[in-house]
């Protein structure tokens, strides 16, 4: 039998996707709709929400999502709940309420939508964060 050869196909890390972290003292759906009703955006909560799982595989917790897909740019937007039930989707920033993530982002320049954020009532402060610098975020994939 002729031996087989394996290929492993190595990537670069790079980063798909951009983290805003957001305060705010409203709840998830109050803060969407200020962010609906102030900017472009069209966020609606997402079917399923986004589970936390540990090494064995078993849900640890279970966060709030909503999601808005722009057709025209091509770009996802996520916005979900940093703390349940003492439970962290990011646990090295847990002064943070909320994070929208920008996927496969190309068009929008981050600085001008933390600036309009900023502009929405419910929100009490945006910050950028890199990805890579919050060993958490290997942990968050979007599909």
């Amino acid at each position: 039998m002729a031996k087989r050869k394996k290929h492993i196909l190595a990537l670069d890390p790079e980063e798909a996707f951009e983290m805003i972290g957001i305060c705010s003292h409203h709840s998830d759906y109050r803060l969407v709709w200020g962010l609906n009703t102030k900017t472009e955006l069209h966020l609606t909560r997402c079917d399923l929400e986004y589970d936390i799982t540990n090494k064995k595989g078993e849900v640890t917790s279970t966060h709030s999502m909503y999601e808005f897909i722009d057709e025209e740019n091509r770009l996802e937007y996520y916005m979900i709940k940093n703390k349940v039930k003492g439970h962290y989707l990011i646990p090295e920033k847990p002064s943070i309420d909320y994070f929208l993530f920008l996927c496969n982002n190309k068009v929008i320049e981050v600085d001008d939508l933390i600036a309009e954020l900023k502009t929405v009532n419910s929100i009490l402060g945006a910050y950028l964060f890199f990805p890579e610098e919050i060993a958490s975020s290997e942990n968050l994939v979007f599909n």
